[in-house]
């Protein structure tokens, strides 16, 4: 019996990507005029971003301590092993959710395997970490060796974003008002990563055409073994922008695997309209 990976919303995976490797996802809740959605399932990212374009204000949840119940008791009546790879815990509760009910069911069922492992990833940086746990359970590895290698990833993923409008990284406690609205004026990018988890501001750049050339110094800088592991592009609502980041990277590093999706409801609520993010490994691809 294969380990079963589980992951959130917020790692914006395609539900193609969810079916061709056999990943349960759960999703985080999505507040929009008054009602409540399933992330990556009964809202799209597309309806969030057209809403925040027309000035309303989205809020996420974490995933329901419920919903872990039920995904969980799935796979403990089986008894197959199980992972799940989580939204970093500094960025959402989904994490300490998870754990509340890993404590209840395995009361229920002590013998079955299950491991929670906080990625401290976000995003596509998150889903290249499941994509690599969810290959790994499909050529039959170990639930040790996908803890161990799925948790190797993440350690070593780069995230390296910028927003097309710092107003909403306001909202979300990210920059003051001061900056947010000084920032805009004069058409400062700013340059974000991740670090432990958590959000931090890198750089700022004046002109949106500087931010992409930016971005792949970083990305030389930071990144090793570039033309041979995959690459991560996620963005808000921006094709076109992904599009040219892409043909930059096999440019410059003569990469080939360059996966790109869509920032799903759940971080697109926080980070608007517009976001480029980029997501690689710091050390060797395993």
């Amino acid at each position: 019996m294969n380990v079963q990976i589980i992951a959130d919303s917020a790692c914006d995976l395609s539900k193609s990507s969810y079916d061709d490797y056999n990943i349960e996802m759960v999703s985080l809740t999505v507040h929009l005029d008054d009602n409540d959605f399933e992330d990556g399932k009964t809202i799209s990212a597309k309806t969030v971003y057209d809403a925040m374009r027309d000035g309303k204000k989205p809020k996420t949840s974490q995933v329901s301590p419920q919903a872990f119940r039920n995904t969980f008791l799935k796979y403990a009546e089986k008894n197959q092993p199980t992972v799940y790879f989580s939204f970093s815990s500094e960025l959402s509760g989904t994490y300490q959710s998870a754990k509340l009910m890993e404590t209840e069911v395995k009361e229920q069922y002590p013998d079955w395997e299950l491991r929670i492992v906080d990625t401290k990833c976000a995003s596509l940086g998150y889903g290249l970490v499941v994509l690599r746990a969810a290959q790994l359970s499909q050529e039959g590895a170990s639930l040790e060796n996908i803890v161990e290698i799925g948790s190797y990833h993440a350690e070593h993923m780069e995230h390296i974003f910028t927003v097309d409008d710092l107003e909403y990284l306001y909202r979300g406690g990210r920059v003051s008002k001061t900056a947010a609205v000084v920032g805009t004026m004069l058409k400062i990018k700013p340059l974000l990563h991740v670090d432990n988890g958590k959000l931090i501001p890198l750089e700022k750049i004046r002109g949106s055409k500087k931010v992409l050339k930016r971005m792949l110094d970083l990305m030389d800088e930071r990144g090793m073994s570039l033309s041979s592991q995959p690459i991560g592009i996620s963005h808000g609502d921006d094709i076109d922008q992904a599009n040219q980041l892409a043909s930059l990277i096999k440019e410059r590093f003569g990469t080939e695997n360059i996966h790109i999706e869509m920032v799903g409801s759940s971080i697109g609520a926080h980070s608007g309209p517009g976001t480029i993010a980029l997501f690689f490994l710091n050390d060797e691809y395993k």
